[in-house]
């Protein structure tokens, strides 16, 4: 009579690692803090400023610090909510009248489901032939999922002295440092700082959007909307902001 001494087998399937609970995005917490600071400064050094006001402002903050905190996805839904309803309103009314005082351009894309040209506005982070975007909601955005579906994309921006629309292939760059490359735009053009700062405190995840421009206009074809769908032209003024 023989005794099987072999070991049973080890089960060397390792476990899919699980993400905190409650975790904060890098660059958030700084974000914040800049944000609170913007807020106080003028409080501080300008007379007869409203306290009430840098108190709300303070809250929203910190606000949606706690929100991104517990739920990201639910932060996700009150800054759409937001944006829909107040902040784009006001960057339409701006640009209506000539006016952009927070440098941002319009970024065109093709709705993968409706296949209708949806615009959104977003920093400007041009560099010659190149543009970068840092997507605050990351995948989640819905002009992000239009450009895995369509990769052919407009911008709107500033060339020279007037404004014109500039075709271009846009690339989603996961594995691009999203708050590294946010550093650069930033110096590029350091007016730029109080939109990267807004993109920190309103995102949830950040994610770097890359389009190289085609600044002497697409091949034939390349920009070509699909079959059955209307495409703005390139004198029509950016107006419609949506987020399919």
């Amino acid at each position: 009579m023989s005794l099987d001494r072999t070991p049973p087998a080890r089960n060397t399937t390792t476990a899919p690692r699980r993400l905190p609970r409650f975790s904060v995005p890098r660059g958030l917490l700084a974000g914040t803090l800049v944000a609170a600071a913007l807020v106080w400064g003028p409080y501080v050094l300008i007379p007869r400023s409203s306290l009430l006001s840098a108190q709300i402002q303070t809250g929203i903050y910190l606000g949606l610090l706690l929100l991104t905190i517990c739920s990201r996805r639910a932060k996700v839904l009150a800054v759409r909510i937001l944006q829909r309803y107040t902040l784009n309103p006001l960057f339409r009314l701006l640009l209506t009248i000539g006016v952009n005082p927070f440098g941002l351009a319009i970024l065109e894309t093709r709705g993968r489901l409706s296949g209708k040209t949806r615009r959104v506005p977003v920093g400007n982070g041009r560099k010659g032939d190149s543009f970068w975007i840092i997507a605050e909601h990351g995948s989640r955005a819905g002009w992000v999922r239009n450009i895995q579906y369509d990769p052919r994309v407009r911008v709107r921006l500033r060339i020279g002295l007037r404004y014109r629309w500039v075709p271009g292939i846009a690339t989603i760059r996961p594995d691009e440092d999203a708050l590294a490359r946010q550093r650069k735009v930033i110096a590029w053009h350091p007016l730029r700082a109080l939109n990267a700062v807004n993109v920190r405190v309103l995102g949830a995840d950040l994610l770097a959007v890359h389009v190289k421009l085609h600044l002497d206009g697409a091949p034939a074809g390349e920009t070509a909307p699909p079959a059955g769908t209307t495409a703005a032209q390139p004198g029509t003024p950016a107006l419609a902001y949506t987020r399919n």
